[in-house]
């Protein structure tokens, strides 16, 4: 009876003490402070955390993977609550405020770090991904969409200096050149998905 049971609060996407089981998404899409400003303001999105996944070399720096020689990308880990935002939302999101269609950069920044990238958990994030690629990625751009959807093998978390790199240093040029009009855009075109603040 207790299996049971456990069975059933494991299908509804519960634990045992009746709290929303949360889920993950690993995302690139260019710079990954820009990621982290957009997503930390998603309604339903508990934490959001720069690091690199995608590539071969275990334990990247910084430095490593901007020379573009370690396969990975700069990436967000996405830890959200699924009751309040969907994973499809989610990649909606991702793939409004970024260029999807330009091969290993986004903007100014080049190299095979920026490219867009969804790094899949399981088969049914897998399947929304490639599903969602062609019949909402696809339409909202007018060049072919380039993301790269694969496995992901191992996340590795960004040096701590990345970590709310736009809230700390909203006064850098590349802050307000480059992030800030992606989180304004972010703001004006999903402004149903903000947190409330208090």
């Amino acid at each position: 009876m207790q299996l049971a049971v456990l069975l059933l609060v494991s299908l509804l996407g519960k634990d045992t003490m009746g709290e929303t089981t949360l889920d993950t998404a690993v995302l690139g899409g260019g710079c990954f402070w820009c990621m982290e400003a957009i997503f930390q303001q998603v309604v339903g999105v508990e934490e959001v955390l720069p690091g690199y996944a995608g590539g071969f070399v275990e334990n990247p720096t910084y430095e490593q993977v901007c020379s573009d020689t370690t396969g990975h990308a700069e990436v967000v880990r996405i830890v959200f609550d699924p009751a309040k935002i969907s994973y499809e939302t989610l990649l909606k999101i991702f793939w409004t405020v970024h260029d999807p269609t330009t091969p290993n950069r986004q903007g100014n920044d080049v190299g095979s770090q920026y490219r867009s990238i969804i790094l899949y958990r399981t088969p049914q994030q897998q399947a929304i991904a490639e599903r969602l690629r062609e019949t909402f990625a696809a339409p909202l751009w007018e060049k072919p969409v380039v993301t790269e959807i694969k496995p992901l093998d191992k996340f590795y978390p960004a040096e701590e200096y990345h970590r709310n790199y736009f809230a700390r240093h909203p006064e850098q040029a590349y802050c307000q050149l480059v992030i800030q009009p992606k989180v304004q855009k972010f703001r004006e075109k999903f402004q149903h998905l903000l947190k409330t603040t208090r």
